[in-house]
């Protein structure tokens, strides 16, 4: 494994998906450890998200979180009912969530039975607006403890797509995103993002390497705009890492 510091981000290489889903495990072990009260973490799809979803779920983790404290939101959400296959929190409850004791109450998911994207985006903002107890953003009070992002091959993450309107919102906290996937999302804005303690992205395979490379040399892409009110860790695996 290799580490390193890079302007405003943290760089950790491991060897495959595997060690990387282990790696970050630990580390959000040793983050939710080292804090006390109610915790938010604000989670995202994908494959490699699932291996470390898994892996929470099993042994020594699945008995040492504090699984009472913590409350689960989620980064973006297709519009799906929750039994899709498609889901995000679907996937992420038939593994990990239904899996572990997680009071029910303390997990937060898009309520995607609702008429519309706009309705469930709306919906939702309710949601963290009540769960942060104030309409305001502030960088001394953020709304998610640690946040764990994924990075499309152009560039997305949560459903932050290139060119549409989402990424230039400045106000709302979730916003519904139609027209550039074949389902409509929902999805976290930049401000909500940024109202964190940490940002972890998860990014593995060799299809990621390029767009990685970019976002580091400083290329404009949803995925570079990131920022938190606190520290951003990228977790890669070899294949994905700039040589």
């Amino acid at each position: 494994m290799a580490s390193r510091n890079c302007a405003s981000r943290e760089i950790h290489v491991y060897r495959d998906p595997k060690e990387v889903a282990a790696e970050v495990a630990a580390w959000l072990h040793q983050r939710v450890s080292a804090s006390a009260g109610r915790l938010s973490i604000c989670i995202s799809g994908g494959s490699t998200p699932r291996l470390l979803y898994q892996t929470l779920a099993r042994p020594p983790y699945a008995s040492r979180f504090p699984w009472h404290r913590l409350h689960w939101f989620w980064c973006d959400e297709r519009f799906v009912l929750p039994e899709h296959p498609d889901s995000n929190y679907g996937m992420t409850r038939a593994v990990m969530l239904d899996v572990v004791p997680a009071p029910p109450e303390n997990v937060h998911p898009v309520n995607t039975r609702l008429d519309t994207p706009l309705a469930a985006a709306d919906d939702y903002e309710r949601v963290l607006r009540h769960f942060h107890d104030s309409a305001f953003l502030d960088p001394g009070k953020p709304l998610f403890n640690i946040v764990l992002l994924g990075v499309g091959e152009d560039g997305h993450t949560a459903s932050l797509f290139p060119g549409a309107p989402a990424v230039d919102e400045a106000t709302r906290w979730v916003v519904p995103v139609i027209g550039f996937r074949p389902e409509p999302r929902i999805t976290l804005t930049f401000p909500a993002l940024r109202s964190s303690g940490h940002i972890a992205f998860l990014v593995c395979g060799a299809e990621k390497r390029p767009i990685v490379s970019e976002i580091f040399s400083g290329k404009d892409v949803p995925a570079g705009r990131v920022r938190s009110d606190g520290a951003i860790h990228w977790f890669l695996d070899q294949a994905a890492a700039p040589q």
